[in-house]
């Protein structure tokens, strides 16, 4: 797998977990703990894109 194409598969699972926090953060039973874990999980996954980028 190159490089570029790591970064794309980041970015779209970034986009994915995003998508998550929003759906959480609307549902009414949903813990705040959870919301937090994919928060951690998004920032985590955006770290690593910066890390990857060449333009970083």
């Amino acid at each position: 797998m190159s490089l570029s194409s790591h970064v794309e598969q980041l970015k779209m699972k970034h986009q994915t977990l995003s998508d998550q926090v929003e759906e959480a953060q609307r549902a009414p039973g949903v813990s705040d703990l959870g919301v937090a874990e994919l928060k951690k999980q998004k920032l985590r996954i955006k770290e690593e894109i910066e890390r990857l980028s060449p333009n970083a």
